[in-house]
């Protein structure tokens, strides 16, 4: 059954349409056709290159998963990060099903919205594991330490929770101690990760009808219970929530007629006659959001289906493995020194491009692979990712960053 998010009618209808993954791919496309035309100024396509691009992929997915037993892509995969089930080691005894959900939905939001590029610096000290982590495991890592300590609740007896109190009391000397921040150990964007945090604390609050009286996020398994009384909900509809709730907290999202569209940007192919012209969504993090959530809301009994309707990410493991790969050829030669603002239409044109060529790398993966499906899920965790970051190493060692630096503020990468 569909599951549609409550929408403020007096908005202007092609602005609201933006908050959707058919509008990322759809727009996306648009702007893959535009540079393919050779219209654009930043960037060419060789497409004869995709196939070695799902050559490569293909490699990596059988390396990692032999058996082709390709799990979601999904925050869950780093909570393993050093091969330790952490969330097992947590005190869920006597805890209902329901509970369950609820805690590892509390988690799993938290943990992805302080999801984006931490910087080449930064680095985490797992005491569990005995190992040190960077980038996205490091993150998942200290997001999962500061859950189990309670940080993110206001209720000292229930600590396995997040909460809009919890979060709005949040400061920032308690969040760059949970993410051992120092001057030695720098951290990209913590005041705005705050901030986030805060914001989704005031966005809790204020939408009882999904997340209760407590402003839980893990009372969206409720809401997703009483709406969907089939126990089945398509992916892009848990998507069309979280942006309806959500669309706020962004720091830097776009706002247009006072409508938050959050991950957003303008591009000149964007041609239409109404206030949506020129916009281009991407809503990266919160399809990051959705993917992840599968799992538990699927604990919880409910199936969750038609995830193809969600897009590929258009972040910079994605992208660069595409720039690296030969399929997307800057016209000028880039200075990987040299940050470039998230909303420059450089960078826009290069995350829709990731989108677009991602549907298509996708089908020649799997025809690479020899297997009659590969949901998208399953192509990003195979996959593209660790490819990307491969691909990288090989490029420009010791760290392997991106091809194209980008002016991160700690809430879009």
């Amino acid at each position: 059954m569909s599951v549609v998010a409550a929408v403020r009618h007096d908005h202007a209808p092609e602005l609201l349409a933006l908050r959707s993954a058919a509008a990322v791919r759809e727009r996306c496309d648009e702007i893959y056709r535009f540079v393919a035309a050779g219209r654009s100024t930043h960037f060419i396509l060789d497409e004869s290159r995709i196939d070695d691009a799902a050559a490569r992929v293909a490699a990596i997915t059988r390396a990692d998963y032999p058996g082709l037993a390709i799990p979601h892509h999904s925050r869950w995969r780093h909570f393993s990060a050093g091969g330790l089930d952490r969330w097992s080691t947590l005190p869920l005894g006597g805890m209902t099903a329901l509970d369950v959900a609820r805690a590892a939905i509390d988690l799993t939001m938290v943990s992805v919205l302080l999801d984006a590029g931490a910087g080449a610096a930064w680095r985490y000290q797992d005491n569990d594991a005995g190992q040190v982590f960077a980038r996205s495991e490091g993150l998942a890592v200290a997001s999962f330490d500061m859950f189990r300590a309670g940080l993110f609740s206001s209720d000292a007896a229930h600590p396995l929770r997040v909460d809009a109190a919890g979060l709005k009391r949040l400061d920032t000397a308690a969040l760059a101690r949970g993410f051992q921040y120092s001057d030695a150990n720098p951290l990209v964007g913590l005041a705005q990760r705050l901030t986030l945090l805060r914001r989704l604390g005031e966005a809790l609050a204020t939408r009882g009808d999904l997340f209760g009286a407590a402003s839980r996020p893990g009372h969206l398994i409720d809401a997703i219970l009483a709406s969907a009384p089939g126990k089945r909900i398509n992916a892009a509809d848990i998507l069309a929530m979280l942006l309806d709730a959500f669309s706020t907290i962004w720091p830097s999202g776009l706002t247009v007629d006072h409508v938050p569209l959050g991950d957003a940007g303008h591009h000149p192919a964007i041609q239409r006659a109404d206030r949506s012209a020129g916009i281009v969504p991407f809503h990266k993090l919160s399809q990051w959001l959705t993917y992840s959530l599968i799992e538990p809301i699927e604990g919880a009994g409910i199936a969750v289906a038609e995830i193809d309707g969600l897009t590929a990410l258009p972040e910079y493991r994605n992208g660069g493995l595409l720039i690296d790969a030969g399929v997307i050829r800057p016209r000028a030669p880039l200075d990987p020194t040299v940050a470039h603002d998230v909303a420059s239409e450089l960078i826009v044109e290069w995350r829709a491009l990731t989108v677009a060529i991602m549907d298509r790398l996708r089908e020649a993966t799997r025809r690479r692979l020899g297997v009659a499906t590969l949901s998208m899920s399953q192509f990003l965790q195979g996959g593209t990712w660790s490819a990307g970051r491969a691909i990288a190493l090989e490029k420009r060692p010791p760290d392997g960053p991106p091809p194209i630096a980008i002016k991160a503020d700690g809430t879009v990468f």
